[in-house]
């Protein structure tokens, strides 16, 4: 019986593999960015991939956020040592302009589901020195009432595929959103950080999944900051070790 075991997984993954290719026959595999034909899907065409407003070293140790001159070994941006963020460090995919910040839009406002599995694959790459040491990932959350309107998180989405692409362990309720707060569009610094004031709370029943845990907070953009702080705050509050912040776009400063 043990060695028909091997056999039968072994026929499993190669009628998986036939029905995938059945599938490309019929529904060719497209470009997230352009839907343009390409020769696997949940991937990026060349040209696209060349479009893509990627953020790679040198960047800020704690913020992620790019230097335009390579000064050499591990540097502080003038906003980390100014304002040194709760959270230990931010990672991100690209610059949340262009093709990067269309993949955002059709993600959360758009009803394409389908990209969080490409994004939370780069993710997976872009924060994989985040995502070292066992971490559990956990969501942004939404408030009920939006999460009601919207019908999905899609920090909750990419979270899934991060840890999908990488094996790690997701915890949708370690953070819960208890006050409706404004829109942080158009708000200044100051006044996100008030509006997020008593946003967050890590629920009793979740408090043992997070304790003495290094955590990843998972977002798909992050603009100031102030979200990842105010989140980050709570979750060390509770116990966690440690809260590093991985998103999918980061908005940054003219080089």
């Amino acid at each position: 019986m043990r060695t028909l075991v091997p056999m039968f997984s072994s026929l499993g993954r190669r009628a998986g593999e036939m029905a995938g290719a059945a599938l490309d026959l019929i529904y060719p595999p497209s470009c997230v960015g352009c839907t343009g034909a390409i020769d696997r899907p949940h991937a990026l065409c060349p040209s696209c991939w060349r479009g893509l407003p990627l953020i790679e070293r040198p960047w800020c140790e704690r913020l992620g956020t790019p230097f335009a001159v390579d000064f050499g070994g591990p540097l502080l941006s003038p906003a980390a040592m100014a304002d040194p963020p709760a959270y230990g460090r931010a990672r991100a995919v690209a610059r949340h302009d262009g093709l990067a910040r269309d993949l955002v839009l059709r993600l959360k406002y758009g009803d394409r589901l389908d990209l969080a599995r490409a994004m939370g694959a780069w993710m997976a790459r872009a924060g994989a020195e985040l995502l070292a040491d066992d971490p559990v990932l956990v969501p942004v959350p939404l408030h009920p009432i939006r999460l009601w309107r919207r019908r999905m998180n899609q920090a909750a989405l990419l979270a899934d595929a991060v840890a999908r692409a990488d094996g790690r362990t997701t915890v949708v309720t370690a953070l819960a959103r208890r006050r409706a707060t404004r829109p942080q569009v158009g708000l200044t610094r100051p006044e996100r950080a008030r509006n997020l004031q008593g946003a967050f709370a890590v629920p009793a029943q979740a408090s043992a999944s997070i304790a003495g845990r290094r955590i990843v907070l998972v977002d798909d953009v992050v603009t100031t900051g102030a979200t990842a702080n105010a989140a980050a705050r709570v979750l060390l509050r509770a116990g966690a070790a440690a809260v590093d912040v991985l998103s999918f776009s980061r908005v940054c400063a003219p080089p």
